[in-house]
């Protein structure tokens, strides 16, 4: 058998492992257009602030694939051509598959504005964004923010570190509204202020100021122009789903799957950000841009690939993560049930063993019923 994945990230490396525990023999070829391979993506948050090194985002030695038989080549897929079970390659090349899984993650979104492409701009969606950050901030004596999620968060947090003057844009009078209440999201923003952070409230970006090509400003909807080097952007991602609509697959927000995480295609598999799994607590099929859940499916997909028959049901989400120096429990899908917020229809709350791990913490709770 020969197993192609395309995307060397949580999910490609796990269906991977998975897929050599039942076929030691097997043929396992990873194609990604990541240069740094596989490393720990929650991890780039800590490496802006300085906690840990570069090193520490790898889980595995470069020995470990090759002693398991697995090659990752650094070759993305372009074409997927399901009537002839092949690929086409990045380089021009092609190879057969037996079981496909595509794997490609997510992208960060960018706003079409003027001057989004000057030098200065950035993102966090990988090693590389990550380390330009910390190339450029050696330079930058302010930089501005654009977003409300856990990454917006994360970037705020990489620059206010690097003794930058940190600008955070909040679209509406507080911080994360659809998962975060008031409170919650007081709590942040206070502990983010009083770190010098400078908060700017029902404001968007606009244009992005130049000089020389680089990023000089930026002027906000109130026509305030404010001075800065670096402008990061994080108003979140979209799954890389363009090979599978191109190759005929069936697509909605992301690859639609059955429980075996296969896709209209018997032979093709997609799990973490592209795929779109059935939600047996929501009643329909939903994406999880989550690390935790891209890991269990990739194992599922992996079983089935290799040819059990796994039935993969979809869990509650849980997501621990720091929000201004608090380590943050989120259970559930959140949201306030908006119409404008389909993908977040319900919220509950809990706490983790981290949060006992820490006597100096903060706790806000909501009340919920359980049905």
């Amino acid at each position: 058998m020969r197993y192609v994945i395309a995307g060397a990230g949580a999910a490609g490396i796990s269906a991977a492992e998975s897929i050599r525990e039942i076929d030691p023999t097997g043929e396992i070829f990873i194609f990604t257009n990541e240069p740094y391979g596989f490393y720990s993506r929650p991890g780039l948050a800590y490496m802006l602030t300085g906690e840990i090194p570069e090193k520490q985002l790898y889980p595995f030695p470069k020995a470990y694939f090759q002693k398991h038989g697995i090659q990752i080549w650094h070759n993305s897929v372009t074409r997927i051509i399901p009537q002839q079970h092949q690929i086409e390659l990045e380089s021009g090349s092609s190879i057969t598959y037996d079981k496909l899984l595509i794997a490609t993650g997510s992208s960060a979104v960018q706003p079409d504005i003027p001057g989004i492409h000057l030098e200065g701009v950035v993102k966090l969606d990988n090693l590389k964004d990550a380390q330009e950050i910390l190339s450029r901030r050696r330079k930058t004596k302010a930089a501005v923010v654009v977003g409300g999620g856990i990454t917006a968060l994360e970037l705020v947090e990489g620059f206010h570190s690097g003794r930058i003057q940190t600008h955070f844009f909040l679209r509406k009078d507080r911080y994360w509204s659809s998962v975060l209440d008031e409170t919650e999201s007081r709590i942040i923003l206070s502990r983010l202020a009083d770190e010098g952070v400078r908060l700017h409230y029902h404001t968007e970006l606009i244009s992005i100021e130049e000089k020389d090509g680089r990023v000089s400003g930026v002027y906000t909807n109130s026509g305030e122009l404010i001075p800065c080097q670096m402008v990061a952007i994080a108003i979140g991602v979209r799954p890389n789903i363009q090979i599978a609509r191109l190759a005929g697959l069936q697509v909605d927000k992301g690859i639609l799957v059955d429980p075996y995480l296969r896709t209209s295609d018997p032979d093709i598999y997609a799990a973490g950000d592209v795929a779109q799994v059935f939600d047996p607590d929501l009643g329909k099929a939903n994406l999880d841009i989550l690390w935790g859940p891209a890991r269990v499916e990739g194992r599922f997909a992996g079983l089935n690939m290799a040819g059990n028959e796994a039935v993969y049901r979809k869990q509650t989400p849980l997501n621990v993560t720091r929000l201004a120096g608090l380590t943050t429990t989120i259970i559930g899908a959140v949201g306030n049930g908006r119409q404008d917020d389909e993908d977040l229809l319900t919220i509950s709350r809990g706490d983790s063993e981290t949060w006992r791990e820490f006597p100096d913490a903060i706790i806000a709770q909501e009340g919920f019923e359980i049905n």
